[in-house]
């Protein structure tokens, strides 16, 4: 009997061994194991180096998370206008970050202060950049108004300070995007350690700026090149790394800021998450905020009005003292309530920029996943050595714009862009081409005078073929002498003011009546134009999981 206990003793210890090895390596081979080799991850002898502790995605400054679903886009239910441009068709967008408000006059004065003072105008070779970068303040003039005070006080003035930006056009608000990106990754590298401590501050200059896009590609030539600000490894102790510099892989960096797709800024402004009411989730809600009114239905501030926007000829705000919105031009943003997912100002206010090329449709046939009409694909510049090509203040890229305004397109310390060619085009299925803006709508074949052989005299006598869009062509010229000649085009053939440089705007503002503050309603306007009542908000694709809720098998769906 005393044997038989001993060896049932000994069996269950060893059982006991066995299963808490068996454990141990079960944890240890998902997560500094490979399962696809065995090898051991994050070796400090060497080996594959990756970020196997990663959780997820943390917001970035100024943004709150917006889970990805399904809704239906385009949905009016009054078509006053008869532009027939917004016909329902359900659309899917994935999880991604926004903006809780639009971007106010003293975020974007930081960003002009900014360049100011890395690139200051009084050099030859950067004297545009400032200069293009700043709004246009002479939006607010009319012709039977006096607006002055605005003009000259708006964008600089404190007592703006938390007020939407305007006369910002579509193409600057696109190049804030892209410097807040960089400043906001610079600021996490440097906290990390991979960047000398207050090199933003007191070594940056021209020549040595910081792009993470060039420090994740060609890390030595950030910052100029400078060992001193870009360190090797963690706070320079090489020796102790085996990733001098932190990667993609190490999930420390940010994704891009950019501006919302259009199908992503309506998703976010109608907000279904609230309210999963079965006619509210197919398509009737009428504001981003419960209800068909536009003043609150609640006890405590029953009759406030809900957004900033024009109640009627003349009258932009109510009778003072009573039925007031709070505001006449526009307003602080954050004032009026946020919609379900926390976003402010989704109507009224300003109306805001989107990303997309206008186009009479959505063409939901070809895509009803992340739907975005404005894809134009590039790729980095190799140079004659092999490596990225870095911008320098010898070679920026300026456009000028229709109206005469010059605008820089990149940086000194960015990768030089160019479109994408035949090497990875050739025998795709997805994209065939680097410039997608027309696709489907408004390219040859999409005519339907397609013809090759098709054309028609001009007003020169010479042949144009028929396009589908044949908007106003302005011509901007600079001669060798840098004078600059403007050529208005004056042919009475246009027919539409439709290009690809027209880009849609959304959301209704303090010039506005109701109808507009739909979040389905949509407008367009040139890309190089501005107005004193279109602003923009920042957006952020979410890489990872949906969401961080349980999944079926009630684990978080991160790590």
């Amino acid at each position: 009997m005393k044997v038989n206990k001993l060896m049932t003793i000994k069996l269950i210890l060893s059982l006991i061994i066995m299963f808490g090895f068996a454990s141990c390596s079960k944890k240890s081979s998902s997560k500094n194991t490979s399962t696809a080799t065995g090898w051991k991850i994050n070796d400090k002898k060497g080996g594959f180096q990756y970020a196997s502790n990663y959780k997820q995605q943390p917001a970035g400054p100024g943004l709150i998370a917006i889970e990805g679903g399904t809704f239906t886009m385009g949905r009016v239910q009054d078509d006053v206008m008869h532009d027939w441009n917004n016909t329902p068709n359900q659309q899917h967008v994935q999880s991604f970050y926004m903006d809780e408000s639009e971007v106010t006059n003293v975020m974007y004065l930081e960003y002009l202060d900014w360049l100011k003072r890395v690139f200051p105008p009084t050099e030859e070779n950067y004297k545009n950049i400032y200069v293009g970068a700043c709004p246009d303040t002479l939006v607010w003039r009319n012709r039977l108004g006096y607006n002055e005070t605005m003009t000259n006080n708006y964008l600089r003035h404190p007592a703006y300070a938390e007020y939407p930006v305007v006369g910002v056009n579509w193409i600057q608000a696109v190049e804030f995007c892209k410097w807040r990106t960089d400043r906001v990754n610079e600021v996490v590298l440097e906290k990390e350690g991979y960047l000398k401590r207050d090199a933003k501050l007191t070594d940056v200059s021209g020549e040595k700026t910081f792009s993470t896009e060039t420090y994740i590609n060609a890390p030595t030539k950030a910052f100029g090149g400078d060992e001193e600000i870009v360190l090797k490894g963690r706070r320079g102790k090489s020796k102790d790394s085996i990733n001098l510099y932190a990667q993609r892989s190490s999930g420390l960096m940010y994704a891009e800021y950019r501006l919302p797709t259009e199908a992503e800024w309506e998703y976010a402004a109608v907000a279904n998450v609230g309210n999963r009411e079965y006619n509210l989730y197919q398509g009737q809600k009428k504001y981003p905020w419960s209800g068909s009114y536009t003043r609150s239905g609640k006890r405590q501030v029953r009759g406030d009005q809900l957004a900033n926007f024009k109640q009627g000829k003349g009258d932009y705000g109510g009778i003072a003292g009573w039925s007031d919105d709070g505001a006449d031009i526009t307003q602080i943003v954050k004032s009026y309530p946020p919609n379900d997912f926390g976003l402010y100002d989704m109507a009224g206010n300003v109306n805001e920029w989107v990303a997309d090329v206008y186009r009479p449709i959505v063409d939901d046939e070809a895509n009803d996943f992340n739907y975005f009409r404005g894809n134009v694909y590039t790729k980095n510049k190799i140079g004659e050595d092999g490596k990225v090509e870095v911008v320098t203040g010898d070679n920026i890229t300026y456009d000028t714009l229709a109206n005469g305004k010059i605008i820089a397109r990149n940086f000194p310390g960015q990768i030089a862009q160019v479109p994408v060619d035949e090497q990875e085009t050739y025998l795709r299925q997805n994209f065939d081409k680097s410039d997608n803006r027309n696709y489907r709508d408004g390219d040859k074949q999409s005519t339907r005078y397609f013809d090759f052989g098709n054309s028609e005299d001009d007003e020169e006598g010479g042949k144009n073929e028929k396009k589908m869009y044949d908007s106003p062509q302005h011509n901007v010229s600079v001669d060798s002498l840098g004078v600059m000649t403007r050529k208005y085009d004056r042919s009475s053939k246009r027919t539409t003011l439709i290009d690809d440089n027209v880009r849609v705007y959304k959301g209704g503002s303090w010039r506005d009546r109701a109808y507009w503050l739909d979040p389905s309603q949509r407008r367009f306007f040139p890309q190089d134009m501005a107005t004193d009542d279109i602003g923009f908000r920042c957006a952020m694709s979410k890489v990872g999981p949906k969401t961080t809720k349980k999944t079926s098998r009630g684990k978080p769906n991160s790590k």
